[in-house]
């Protein structure tokens, strides 16, 4: 696993998340477009990530099966497809589908992430994986200021076209670029996707890490699903590309992913986790004070995104070395499950906003928090402890 394989893997996953949420800025934007309410549009985010679980549920357990080296490109060409849908998408309710589509097809990433671990030595794995997982980290937070700074000049439907684009070059080139390795199982389908079932019922640590995962996509999912309607109201009222660079404050959050991953390598990991809901709580603290205040937004995203992406690559390469033969299936459960959690927060998101608006949201959000904290309390002395190196 040589510095610029990993580069690319890094280029490709991010590029491939970042589909995932080209529309979470532009909400309000799409709305009006379509003639829909704000609130309904959040749903938009909700189909994308369900979409998503499912494709990871149903797709990246392949890569335990598969040889990898077609199964990634043929991904990006099936979700260049769905973008190119999604662009042409005429109404509401076709445009719902079409992004639960995207989210079905847009699974390359999470292929990506174990195959890394897998090319990676063992004394190397952490800072891999956290290498390739920063490269998603900066998909997700870069895909809302280019999706602001494209829309803003040629509207939402322009980002969907060049995203389909991007996915046909990065096929190409992953296809000259990724080793054929042989499969390590040889498992009829069914029996591949019953045995992620059974790696969790087997393995304590990897339930309670998934506890802890979903928990911080959920809340995460929460908070930058209501940052978009909070920014697009009074007293903000800002404009898709406004809202967009706000992508770029939690761009700390890739740092954060890399040094989680080299402190996971040091056997620092559960601590690691810890410090990282605590900054968690804090930042929905701060950010139910800064409803009205610019600077203290500012600050919860910066917390929020170092916190959140520092535990997800710390919880993900600890279950990677629960079993090596089977990273794939192990990266699904805990993909799929994240995503499971993030479209009930952005559910919960929408009712919460229609309820009581950004005090709502994040105060449900800090009790989750507060909720996953106990859990890594409780958990540190023996649930969460892994029982081989």
């Amino acid at each position: 696993m040589n510095r610029r394989l990993a580069v690319l893997f890094a280029i490709a996953s991010g590029a491939a998340v970042g589909n995932l949420y080209w529309a979470q800025p532009l909400l309000d934007f799409i709305a009006r477009d379509l003639r829909t309410d704000t609130a309904a549009a959040g749903w938009l985010v909700t189909a994308t990530q369900l979409g998503y679980a499912i494709g990871v549920f149903l797709f990246v357990p392949l890569g335990d099966l598969l040889d990898r080296h077609r199964l990634v490109p043929a991904a990006l060409l099936c979700s260049a497809a769905a973008l190119v849908a999604t662009a042409l998408a005429p109404t509401f309710p076709v445009l719902l589908v079409t992004l639960g589509l995207v989210g079905l097809t847009t699974v390359s990433g999470q292929i990506l992430v174990p195959l890394a671990g897998d090319l990676a030595s063992d004394h190397e794995r952490g800072r891999v994986v956290g290498a390739v997982v920063s490269g998603i980290l900066i998909g997700i937070l870069l895909s809302r200021t280019v999706s602001g700074l494209i829309a803003g000049a040629a509207g939402w439907r322009a980002i969907y076209v060049l995203a389909a684009a991007v996915a046909v070059v990065l096929a190409v080139l992953l296809l000259r670029a990724i080793p054929a390795i042989p499969p390590r199982d040889r498992l009829s389908y069914p029996a591949l996707l019953g045995s992620v079932f059974s790696i969790v019922r087997r393995e304590r640590v990897v339930r309670w890490s998934l506890v802890l995962g979903g928990t911080s996509f959920a809340v995460f999912t929460m908070f930058w699903t209501a940052l978009t309607f909070l920014l697009s109201a009074p007293p903000f009222s800002f404009s898709v590309t406004q809202i967009g660079l706000f992508g770029l404050v939690g761009l700390a959050g890739a740092l954060a992913a890399q040094r989680a991953g080299r402190l996971q390598d040091r056997g620092l990991g559960l601590p690691t986790i810890g410090v990282a809901w605590s900054l968690v709580l804090v930042a929905f603290v701060i950010a139910g004070l800064g409803a009205r205040s610019l600077v203290l937004l500012v600050v919860a995203v910066l917390l929020l995104d170092v916190a959140v992406q520092g535990h997800n690559i710390t919880v993900q390469t600890r279950m990677f070395q629960v079993d090596p033969s089977a990273r794939s299936r192990l990266n699904t459960a805990f993909v799929t499950n994240n995503f499971l959690c993030g479209a009930l927060g952005s559910g919960l998101t929408s009712v919460l906003w229609s309820a009581g608006g950004w005090t709502a949201v994040t105060v449900a959000a800090a009790a989750l928090s507060g909720f996953a904290l106990t859990v890594w309390a409780v958990g540190r002395r023996s649930a969460l402890r892994l029982e081989r190196p």
